[in-house]
């Protein structure tokens, strides 16, 4: 099974911490952040990774080769010169996704118990363009999903805008939880596309593909993006 960290963010949000170390490399429990994810794709059947990297690049190429790449092949798609977003930098890493089998997408600030390989197994039952982890918590933006687990839209509480890309009477509103499995055949509709959004084109695609929402029955989930749920996640993982 292949598999893309999202690890090119600069992680402004954590400043000071990330002033002098890349987003990835930031610990929780003494473990950095791209270990955690590393470990947690090896353990549900991964042996193949691409990491896409663009602030402080090189420290993340150092601590790979300290790791011997954690012992599977890890390739990196290198954005130093440009951010890509997060549907550009997939674009540029489709080369990797060259065996037609659906693939994981994993944000490097995601620490949870979730179960990947259940996930895997959901979305090959369901034959959908791309499953994406949701749960029913407070955000401030959330995807509008109807009552087949369909993506249907999205909504940003604090500015009102809401975009529905396909109607339906009855939308639940759900909290993305940054890790995805996508198949391969989405990069077709990235032809015309260079720096763009992933949730944008999921939007543009569920008009007429089946994107779906998956909700695990997980016991924890962090996004470690700011120091709040940085100290949160540090605090649990100790206790545990």
């Amino acid at each position: 099974m292949k598999a893309m960290i999202f690890a090119a963010g600069k992680g402004t949000r954590l400043n000071p911490l990330t002033n002098t170390v890349p987003k990835a490399l930031v610990k929780v429990n003494n473990i950095p952040l791209l270990e955690h994810v590393i470990l947690k794709l090896k353990q549900s059947g991964v042996s193949e990774i691409i990491i896409n990297v663009h602030y402080l690049a090189e420290q993340v190429l150092d601590f790979l080769k300290q790791k011997n790449n954690f012992d599977i092949r890890i390739e990196i798609s290198d954005e130093t010169d440009l951010l890509l977003d997060t549907g550009g930098g997939l674009k540029k890493a489709s080369w990797f996704f060259n065996d037609n089998k659906p693939f994981i997408v994993h944000n490097v600030d995601i620490i949870s118990d979730i179960d990947l390989a259940g996930l895997y197994s959901y979305h090959l039952e369901n034959k959908a363009l791309a499953t994406l982890v949701m749960s029913r918590r407070s955000s401030s933006r959330y995807f509008l999903i109807n009552s087949k687990n369909q993506l249907c839209g999205w909504e940003n509480s604090k500015t009102n805008v809401k975009i529905i890309s396909k109607y339906d009477k009855e939308l639940s509103k759900l909290a993305f939880s940054g890790i995805h499995i996508i198949n391969p055949g989405i990069f077709t509709f990235f032809e015309n596309d260079h720096v763009f959004s992933i949730t944008s084109k999921y939007l543009e695609l569920s008009k007429k593909q089946l994107i779906k929402a998956y909700i695990p029955k997980n016991n924890y989930w962090f996004d470690v993006g700011t120091k709040e749920k940085l100290n949160e996640a540090n605090n649990f993982l100790q206790s545990e």
